[in-house]
């Protein structure tokens, strides 16, 4: 794989979500060496390289209309199983592989591709292996240690602000672990105009999240409050910003969709619901009102008036932890009033939003650490953290969820990578994703509702 110029680059992204597949593709577009943000945003083939994409089988699987909504285009885009995915590094040169998965998805996929560029040379044609990436696809309150180890290995982690990038280091470097791979950077679908006062009529937007909060209650309660402010504000439009329609899946499972517990209430006429992409929501949101969600940093950086609630209470199950000092924590009855919140600009800074218009150099530092790396005679092989070694007991259970063994290798029996599924398999496996949504939809919550009894 002789070195490329930036005009011939060619970049891989294994995603298994739409959100993250939305994240990958657009982070391929910020780090390609000789791109730019207006360069980016047209796509990877107008940007000067080629972008392949590939959706993990899972549970998660984006549907079309998912795609369609996150509206990021690829020259190429397939639906593979991790097997299928490592067969495709073996046959395909590629200059940079974007793994935009959830954490064991990462450990086990760089330990693949360690084992599929072992000797790279000999196995198949002179060259160097592809520098790998990786990162979150957005704030990071949870399992800070766990999610950063498995994905340790890549040739660059990347932070989303200056406050993950030092957090990180120091997850690294208190392991003992090499901690040079951190580079920070920036959301990648950070953008749209900056808000410039309100709109006619005035609207609210509740940006809902799959998995917070996880319960009927809760769930129900806000919705009950989003309707009564549609209901003591008639002049404003209220929306509730949905993430998937029934059936489909996202980055997180939905065990009870808004849009079922909605129909049992009776919103006034000025209370809607939405889909689509967020950040064309935004350009007409004039408050936006989340738990917790990404969403709530795509508005600040906008510098739309944002809301993090307050009412479930400030917990670390909730996320909006992550939010304390920001100066954005509130609850419902406060905006009833007529609250309107002012972010704290240190926090802002600090958390990678980029709302003083610096946005343009936040992925300069990732650029240039990636044309150093592609311009080296050749690279060192993967070096994850977790190996047999290190983690025995918890590394090999991860490697054969997807069909690995300990050393990389596939495991007797793993999913044909030799061809594509024909049109059987194909009936067969919607079938059975199908079967998994509603078991975990319908069957599971009705389960443990039994189990509470």
């Amino acid at each position: 794989m002789p070195p490329s110029s930036p005009k011939s680059l060619r970049i891989a992204v294994l995603a298994d979500s739409d959100t993250r597949w939305k994240w990958g593709a657009l982070t391929a577009d910020r780090i390609a060496p000789g791109s730019s943000m207006e360069a980016a945003s047209r796509g990877g083939a107008q940007a000067g390289f080629t972008l392949d994409g590939f959706l993990l089988r899972g549970r998660a699987t984006p549907t079309a209309r998912q795609l369609d909504e996150v509206g990021v285009r690829a020259d190429s885009l397939r639906e593979v199983t991790a097997v299928e995915f490592l067969r495709a590094m073996a046959e395909t040169s590629y200059d940079i592989v974007v793994l935009a998965l959830v954490g064991g998805g990462v450990q086990a996929m760089l330990h693949g591709l360690a084992r599929v560029w072992d000797g790279l040379e000999n196995g198949f044609g002179p060259g160097k292996r592809p520098v790998v990436v990786t990162g979150y696809v957005g704030v990071v309150y949870e399992k800070l240690a766990d999610g950063l180890l498995l994905r340790h290995g890549a040739d660059l982690v990347l932070a989303n602000s200056r406050q993950d990038a030092e957090r990180f280091r120091a997850v690294y470097e208190g392991v003992g672990a090499d901690a040079s791979a951190v580079t920070e950077v920036a959301l990648p679908f950070l953008g749209g105009t900056a808000y410039e006062g309100e709109h006619t009529p005035y609207t609210v937007v509740f940006a809902v999240q799959p998995s917070v909060p996880d319960n009927r209650r809760d769930r129900t309660y806000l919705l009950e409050r989003l309707v009564r402010h549609a209901r003591l504000h008639p002049e404003r439009e209220v929306l509730l910003k949905l993430r998937s329609r029934p059936g489909e899946h996202t980055t997180h499972i939905e065990e009870l969709p808004y849009q079922k517990l909605v129909q049992r209430l009776d919103p006034p006429a000025n209370f809607r619901l939405v889909y689509g992409n967020m950040g064309q929501v935004l350009d007409h949101t004039d408050l936006l009102v989340t738990i917790s969600s990404t969403a709530a940093l795509e508005s600040l950086h906008r510098r739309i008036p944002t809301v993090v609630l307050t009412d479930l209470g400030v917990r670390e199950v909730l996320g909006n932890h992550h939010f304390v000092g920001s100066g954005c924590l509130a609850s419902w009855d406060q905006l009833d009033a007529g609250h309107r919140p002012v972010p704290d600009e240190e926090w802002v800074a600090r958390q990678g939003v980029v709302a003083d218009g610096t946005y343009a150099h936040a992925f300069d530092a990732a650029r240039e650490r990636i044309t150093k790396l592609l311009a080296s005679p050749e690279l060192p092989p993967l070096t994850p953290y977790y190996t047999p070694v290190t983690a025995p007991g918890y590394l090999p259970g991860i490697l054969a969820r997807h069909h690995l063994g300990p050393d990389g290798t596939p495991l007797p029996g793993a999913p044909a990578a030799d061809k594509d599924p024909g049109p059987v398999r194909q009936i067969v496996r919607r079938a059975a994703r199908g079967a998994y949504r509603h078991g975990v939809q319908r069957v599971a919550p009705v389960i443990r509702r039994m189990g509470e009894l």
